[in-house]
Order: structure tokens, then sequence, then C-alpha cells
């Protein structure tokens, strides 16, 4: 049997403990006079993916997801998620002791409005909510009459006294053969943008933009390559690097002191500090800076300036290695894939294979590699009504036997040095029903409009979203996620600040690489996601009178035809998903060495034709 090492299927803790864990924290609440308090799923850095020590929404209310917040008031409690996760969190969560709520439409606060009552003080921890939030919340309480009461210390940590130590993963440098651009020229360019934003210095909150700036990557978190730090870079003058030291070896240490300071992370208080007595205007990120720092800046008599980071926007934008290493790990991972699809096919028609078989057969194939560094995500593997439950996590406890007639949905990604991975295939077992291929090919059709999509220099996502939902909408169905979200380079696999969403407002540049993943979800029936990796290019069109640009796909991996009515596509449509399978297979077949997977390959990516 095959033995995956990146993933755990435990189920997380439930019942008894956890009514206890709430109970304790209404106590510690009561003694220090807070009659309520906000606790979000975050670190000081609102990474998606926390270190144990930070698993604090987890830890007191069992739902493990990667986005949402918790609320508990003196005899109310709430948990809220957004539409990803509500099926998870109806099953891990407690329904006598918390109420789920939406996390988006209507927001929280509005939930907070409603139940707390003049004279309350709720409490939040600075350090976990960035500055926008705190605003938030302070408006709930102003309009309740009661108070927001920020934390010196969080009281959750006061109760949870088996609490992980923080992670000292070791910290690695990333090499110029795949980051493609040296640290002075990073550093050159963001002076550039400290420049423009009229400020003193730059505050990196965001772990990812220290790791991209000083071309490191660290340990502290699974499935993304991060140090946990902070930097701060002056308009003039030598930038600091605030990492814990014993992260470091004496080549990481030094590869750092070439370009910066290396301070540990309670240099930064005092650091930050120093710069505002003299009234300095220090700019922050407003998706990851603590309210906390906002705070210190002000009360030292600094001007804190919120804003966006354009560490994130310079980052999005790959440079030349960064864009060729992206399509060789591409190629790479497609191999594993095909060689994992083949055995699918050969084996899930016999009913012996589990959701945890295929998640552990999938990671064994891409470590066969030789260059896996760690799986991308948690590997979601759905079958039958599974799939319908968007962010599905197996554990032992759901992990439900691939059966006859089900769809399998298996959306997994890889991190290599060169690149990151992230694709979804949707795989019929046995004989798919007319209604699966209809609505199989309703987000097929929509992938491959996105796939297709020429656009003006400047489009938004936003602006292409509907492209993706067109043929869901006309039969009255639609998805409840975004319909695709940037992708770093051996990074975070969900990177903004581009995404192909209703929300999505950021101009597509040149160089940004963001995946095309529509869907459709029948509750307790199946779900079905297509999802390739699109890299924005410049497109050659006659007669155009701005830039214009399009998407060359990375992603290659057969796309199931058993679950595609070809009369419900269009002669380009068709020629799309012809050519795309025609280079999976050119692509990847010269890197099997197994004839059986070859022959499976070759029947998989056959040319359709209409009948």
């Amino acid at each position: 049997m095959f033995e995956a090492h990146f993933q755990t299927f435990e189920e997380p803790e439930g019942g008894v403990a956890l009514s206890a864990r709430l109970a304790a924290f209404r106590e510690e609440l009561a003694r220090r006079k807070l009659t309520g308090f906000v606790i979000p799923r975050a670190d000081q850095q609102q990474n998606e993916y926390v270190a144990p020590s930070e698993e604090r929404l987890a830890w007191l209310t069992g739902f493990t997801g990667s986005a949402g917040l918790a609320i508990v008031l003196t005899h109310e409690a709430a948990v809220f998620v957004d539409g990803r996760y509500t099926l998870q969190a109806a099953k891990q969560v407690d329904r006598k002791a918390w109420h789920i709520e939406p996390l988006v439409d209507p927001p929280p606060e509005h939930w907070l409005a409603r139940h707390l009552v003049a004279g309350d003080r709720l409490g939040f921890d600075p350090w976990l909510h960035t500055s926008a939030a705190a605003e938030r919340l302070a408006a709930a309480c102003t309009k309740a009459g009661a108070e927001l009461i920020a934390v010196q210390s969080n009281p959750l940590d006061h109760v949870w006294t088996e609490r992980p130590e923080p992670p000292l993963g070791p910290v690695a440098i990333h090499g110029t053969q795949f980051s493609g651009e040296i640290e002075s020229e990073k550093l050159k360019r963001i002076r550039l943008e400290i420049a423009k934003l009229g400020v003193d210095a730059l505050v990196l909150s965001d772990s990812h933009a220290v790791a991209w700036t000083f071309n490191i990557r660290g340990a502290d978190v699974s499935h993304t390559p991060l140090p946990l730090s902070y930097a701060l870079v002056p308009k003039d003058g030598r930038p600091a690097i605030f990492i814990d030291h014993r992260k470091l070896s004496n080549r990481s240490r030094d590869h750092l002191e070439q370009s910066a300071d290396v301070l540990e992370p309670e240099a930064l208080t005092p650091a930050l500090t120093e710069l505002a007595k003299h009234g300095a205007a220090i700019a922050l990120d407003n998706a990851t800076a603590a309210d906390a720092l906002s705070r210190l800046i002000a009360a030292a008599g600094g001007k804190p300036v919120r804003g966006n980071d354009p560490v994130a926007l310079l980052k999005a934008v790959k440079n030349l290695t960064e864009i060729e290493g992206t399509r060789t790990a591409h190629q790479r991972d497609a191999v594993a894939l095909t060689r994992f699809l083949a055995w699918i096919d050969r084996e899930a028609p016999s009913g012996a294979l589990t959701e945890i078989d295929t998640v552990e057969a999938l990671e064994t194939f891409r470590r066969r590699t030789g260059a896996l560094k760690d799986v991308s995500f948690p590997t979601i593997a759905g079958t039958g009504p599974n799939g319908a439950i968007v962010h599905y996590r197996v554990t032992r406890k759901t992990n439900r036997r691939i059966v006859s007639g089900d769809l399998l949905l298996i959306d997994s990604g890889a991190q290599y040095e060169d690149g990151t991975t992230d694709v979804t295939r949707t795989i019929a077992v046995g004989e798919p029903t007319d209604e699966m291929r209809d609505r199989f090919t309703r987000v097929l059709r929509g992938h491959i409009a996105i796939a297709r999509a020429i656009f003006p220099d400047g489009t938004t996502g936003a602006q292409l979203d509907s492209f993706a939902r067109q043929y869901l909408w006309q039969s009255g169905l639609d998805f409840e996620h975004g319909t695709g979200h940037g992708v770093g380079s051996y990074l975070s696999v969900h990177e903004g600040p581009a995404r192909i969403s209703k929300l999505g407002t950021t101009p597509l540049k040149r160089g940004m690489i963001l995946s095309n993943e529509p869907g459709y979800y029948k509750t307790d029936a199946y779900g079905i996601r297509i999802e390739n990796l699109e890299l924005v290019v410049g497109a050659d069109v006659i007669g155009a009178e701005k830039p214009v640009n399009a998407f060359e796909t990375l992603t290659l991996a057969p796309i199931d035809r058993r679950l595609i009515d070809v009369a419900m596509l269009s002669p380009t449509e068709l020629k799309w998903l012809n050519d795309y399978h025609t280079r999976v297979n050119r692509e990847v077949r010269p890197h099997l060495d197994d004839t059986a997977t070859k022959l499976w390959l070759d029947e998989a990516t056959a040319a359709m034709l209409v009948l």
C-alpha cells in the first residue's frame, strides 16, 4: 500500500473536550471582566496555513478550515465560515454550543450588532487582526453601546495549557537559478515603490514578501515553504530582517547579512518605536499587518500609512527564470499525474480503493519524481457526496470507498523548488449519468472560455469571472467559490493580489500565474471541478488598438472524456479540447517508461469527434 508523508487523516478532537474548553474559556473571560472575545483563524501575519501553535480556532471549536472566525459571548457563541466550508463546519462543530453563520454576506459584525448589549466589553487580540478588521469590530461595538478591548495577552492561550511551541523550521537559500533575480535588484525595485508611496519605510509583515525579497525559503508552516519573519525596509539605508536566529545556519545567515541586518523578532517593536518617535511615516500592508503594528507606530508618534503591500504585485509577476521553472515543474508533475490517473482507472472499478488510498498514491507518484518538497495543500479527494464538499479533507472517520457510479474529485498540488502546481480532475468511476455529463460539460465549457480568453491589458479578474459561469447560469446553476487564484513560485499556492472572481479588482499582468477552476456541486451527490494553471501572456491580435493578453495553459493532464457530452461543445471548444489533449500526449508520453501507461494516455487523449 502507498504511504503518504506530508498528510495525516486524523479527526480533530470533539465532544467532551471541546465543551470543556469552551467552558474554561468563558471562565477566563469572566476573570478578565470581558463579556466576549473574537477568535480569528489567523496568525500574526494572516497566513493561510498556520503553525500548530496558532490553530486557536480549531482547538476551541473543532472547525479545521483555512478561513473562519469565532465569537464567544457570555450566553451565545458562533462560528463564521464562507461558502466553501458550510458543509464541513456543520459536520465538525457542535451545533448545541455554536451557531454556524456566514463569514462574508452578511459579515460577523452584523451578528455582533444583534447580540451585543450596552455595557458589553468585547475583547480581541490586536496581533491577530488587521486594522481594517479591528475597525469593523469597533463600529459594531459602538452601534450596540459596547466597548472593544485590545488585550495585552490572549485569554485563549491561557486556557490552552498544551499549546505547541512556535516552529523553528530551518531557513534555506533560494538560489538565482530558481529566483532569477538577486536581492539587491529586488530591493532597488521595492525602494522605487517606497518613493511612490512617499513614506520613510515599509514594513514587510507578510512572510511571503520577506522570502521573495531576500531569496530565502523556510519550513515553519505546512505546504508553503515559509520562514516566519518580518522585515523593515527604509527609503534610505540598510534593511533589517526580524527572524528567530535558531532557524539560521551559518550559510543562510551570511546570505541574509549581505543585504540586511539580521535581528531577533523581539527587536521589531523597538525598531519601529525608534523610527516612529521621529515622526516617520511607515507603510503597512492592509492585508497582513497586525493592528498592533499600527497602534505601536501611532503611540510612538509616527504615522502608520495603510495600503497595499507593493511587494505583493512585484512578486506576482514572474520573471523569465520563474516562468521557465514553472513550465518544467508542470511537465514533471504531469508525468506523475498521468501515472496516477492510469492507476486510478485500473484500480477504482474493483471497489477496493478508498479516498485515503488515492491521496497516498498521488503523493507517492509525485515523490517518485525525486523533486517533491511538499504537497502545496492537503489533497482534496472526495468521492460521491464527499466531492460536493468544496474543500473536503478526508479523515479516517469520513474515508469513503470508491464505488461504481461515483464521480471522484481530486484537487492536489506539489511544491518543487522550480515551481508550484495545483490541478483538479474529476474522474468517472463506472458509467456516469446524463445529468453528470451535462453538468461536467457546462463546467468544461466555462473552463475553456477562460483558457481561450483574449482581453485588453488592464482587465481584472472580476471582468473575466462570468466567462466561467455562463453555461451553468443558463441552467440556473452556479458555484460558490472564485474561478481562480494567483499562484506563487515555490511559495503560496494561493497568492494575491490578482484573482479571477467577483471580487478580483487587480488588473491581470503578463507573467502572473492564475488557476482556472470552475465547478459544480450537488449536495449529498457529487462534485465537479476542472482546474488548470494559466500564465498571462501577450497576444498578437491583428488590428488591435491596445496591448492584448491571453492565457498559456501550464497544466498538462487529461480531462476525462467519458464525462463530456461532445454534442454540447461548439466547434471551437472541441478544437481547444483536442488540441490540448494532443499537447498533453506530446509533452508527457516521452517521459513515461511503461507501455501500459503510454497506452492509457493514448486512449485518454484521443481526439473526440461529433457523432
